[in-house]
């Protein structure tokens, strides 16, 4: 009894210390909050005064021009080809690489760790510069394009993988090892049999977001729809953005329509045979063989080689003076306010996103509603970035503030659509008793919904914050504040060691991120 009695009160003492660890990390993170919509300057004042200006840009915008349409078709199916073609070849060579990052399969720690920097800091470069540099070594065209979205996926995609291997079990390859079987057929016949469809799954999200990153490419010469965009923007071509917008709209809703089906056929949801495996093989390869298409000589010179070199020199050697130079042209001020962009526009979205959330999803509303609501956020997700800073620029001037809203439009497209899918995996027997008992509305949001989905909402919190700071830092080549006019400006004028400076601060802020989203799940 005395053991029992000893055991309680230490249970007691150790849960009281994780609800003051809990309060006071939610103080803190309250204030981080706070401090960054500080920093950006954000002012609901100027918002209620001058929001109509984003309403008299986006009229402009419609209806559209559609005498235009012929003319967008080419460059969106070259934009189409691109992100599947480097959907498919960064998916293939991370599945390889997540083998190497895993673990539980890799037991030298010294190949594992090399490994996992090599995809850390490739995934820390956001996939505009990639191009850029893409552009540097093999020129202009989608070739470049392309080339950039499959090494950005290939570091994504060997994160995941790495990641999915790590939470398998080893057991039944260790079983079939033991009877006999090869080490290669029964890490065949285990493994990648159970590691397979969430590794697909993963790789048709990714493609969806590479659609719309392949659509702002063309803003630095890599191909696709954006060049097509950017000229347009710049000649204050209204009603052909607005056209352009509306095409890449349908594409996205094509490209969705696609991949919501092969999910729920991966899932299990819709019922599996060979005839349909061998159907769908041949389509995709057939796809991706016709994606192929838009690469077209791709080689490089002798200027990319050097190129190449000058840019490995730089970040092996950054300019440390700049590195850690005082001021607010310094690398260390702007990627505060990159941080602060970030922080504020995912929190914001994230508001929101919530908000959509409950009007979005069929276990709230009727089916139809829910319906359009998905096409809304679909359209909110569809716009690329860099039109939503041009948009919220005339609301708020250039700076820090348009870069929150830009991230907050970003973030609620995206954010949404996580949340859905949570709330519709979400087993809502809990929630369906509180009903029957009387239990209000509120009630049930608060002591049923929010419990049940904080961490599914969190993880998806902090995994969008953690693309925000990368897309954040390159906002400044709109006006919209952050680090990135520097970081592009220093490129063009091959100032490698500041670019390296300001892409290993990157690095570690990424990475700083990534260990507080860690120690975030541990504590809840």
């Amino acid at each position: 009894m005395r053991i029992l009695n000893s055991y309680m009160v230490v249970r007691m003492k150790s849960m009281n210390r994780m609800k003051v660890i809990r309060r006071i990390t939610a103080l803190v993170m309250l204030f981080i909050i706070i401090f960054c919509f500080a920093v950006t300057g954000f002012d609901m004042n100027v918002i209620i005064k001058r929001g109509s200006q984003a309403v008299l840009f986006i009229k402009r915008m419609f209806p559209p021009d559609t005498g235009y349409c012929g003319k967008i078709i080419e460059p969106l199916i070259k934009t189409v080809q691109m992100s599947i073609a480097g959907t498919f070849i960064g998916a293939v060579f991370g599945l390889f690489t997540a083998f190497l990052y895993a673990g539980n399969l890799i037991k030298k720690s010294y190949v594992r760790i090399v490994v996992r920097v090599i995809v850390q800091c490739v995934r820390t470069i956001p996939v505009l510069i990639l191009a850029l540099v893409a552009t540097f070594i093999w020129g202009l065209g989608a070739a470049a394009g392309t080339i950039a979205i499959a090494v950005s996926t290939w570091a994504v995609m060997a994160r995941i993988g790495g990641e999915d291997i790590e939470g398998l079990t080893l057991k039944p390859y260790e079983a079939v090892t033991a009877i006999g079987a090869g080490k290669f057929k029964a890490f065949s016949r285990t493994v990648i049999v159970e590691l397979l469809p969430g590794y697909l799954s993963n790789s048709l999200y990714v493609l969806e977001a590479n659609i719309r990153h392949a659509a702002i490419l063309g803003y630095v010469g890599a191909g696709g729809i954006g060049l097509l965009l950017n000229e347009k923007i710049s000649w204050r071509e209204y009603s052909r953005v607005g056209m352009i917008l509306v095409m890449l709209f349908v594409a996205v809703l094509v490209i969705e329509g696609i991949s919501t089906f092969l999910k729920a056929y991966l899932d299990g949801r819709i019922k599996r045979n060979t005839t349909a495996n061998v159907i769908i093989s041949v389509c995709i390869m057939v796809f991706f063989v016709y994606s192929l298409s838009a690469v077209k000589d791709v080689s490089t010179s002798k200027l990319g080689i050097k190129v190449v070199g000058a840019i490995m020199h730089g970040i092996t050697h950054p300019d440390w003076e700049y590195m850690f130079m005082t001021g607010k042209s310094g690398v260390m001020y702007l990627m505060l306010e990159t941080i602060a962009i970030a922080v504020a526009g995912t929190c914001a979205g994230a508001v929101f996103a919530v908000i959509l959330t409950l009007i979005n999803s069929r276990k709230f509303i009727p089916a139809p509603m829910a319906f359009i609501g998905r096409l809304v956020v679909m359209a909110i997700r569809t716009v690329p970035v860099y039109v939503y800073g041009l948009i919220f620029i005339r609301v708020t001037g250039p700076g820090s503030f348009a870069g929150v809203l830009t991230m907050m439009m970003c973030s609620i497209g995206l954010l949404t659509k996580r949340f859905t899918v949570a709330v519709d995996n979400w087993n809502m027997a809990a929630w369906n008793a509180c009903k029957c008992a009387g239990t209000g509305f509120i009630a049930r949001l608060r002591y049923v919904a929010v419990p049940e989905l904080k961490i599914q909402f969190k993880d998806a919190v902090m995994y969008r914050l953690d693309v925000n700071v990368r897309s954040a830092s390159t906002l400044g080549l709109v006006g919209a504040g952050g680090i990135g006019a520097p970081l592009i400006v220093y490129m063009n004028n091959y100032r490698w060691d500041a670019v390296g400076s300001i892409l290993i601060v990157l690095f570690v802020v990424v990475l700083l991120i990534e260990l507080l989203s860690k120690c975030l799940k541990r504590i809840h």
